[in-house]
């Protein structure tokens, strides 16, 4: 006797759901604001990681790190409003900021905030950015029954 299963749309998805997703591409910090608190950063970022200076938001590629330079809490929320969800936003602020200043950015919708400093501080703060935004990929990933 044979038996013949033929496949559904949904089992379909259910494997590809269960698959690893492509690899990431290497990384790119994307920075906004002012670029004299950061010009030092890209020697302590990981091999294969590229800094880059756009002029608005709108020049932000999909999967960048935004870093927020001299961010306020306005920069923020605008930075929250015109990028996706999935997007992370750094936002780096003076070593002597107001408590409030950042509650604000927080608040506003940053992933981070981060008190200016060594640029290795930084550094340690954007990779760690980037294992939770490439966690998220795998969030979609089913487990195995």
């Amino acid at each position: 006797m044979t038996i013949m299963l033929t496949r559904t749309e949904r089992d379909t998805t259910d494997d590809a759901a269960r698959h690893a997703p492509e690899p990431a591409p290497d990384p790119v910090v994307t920075v906004l604001g002012q670029p004299s608190r950061v010009a030092t950063l890209p020697q302590y970022l990981p091999h294969g990681w590229t800094m880059r200076r756009v002029d608005g938001l709108g020049a932000v590629a999909a999967g960048d790190l935004v870093l927020l330079s001299g961010a306020t809490t306005a920069d923020v929320r605008l930075a929250r409003a015109a990028l996706p969800a999935e997007t992370r936003v750094i936002a780096l602020i003076d070593d002597g900021a107001p408590g409030e200043l950042v509650a604000g950015v927080l608040s506003a919708g940053a992933d981070v905030c981060v008190r200016g400093g060594h640029p290795a501080i930084l550094a340690g703060h954007l990779v760690a950015c980037r294992r939770r935004q490439l966690t998220s990929r795998w969030a979609e990933v089913g487990l195995a029954s």
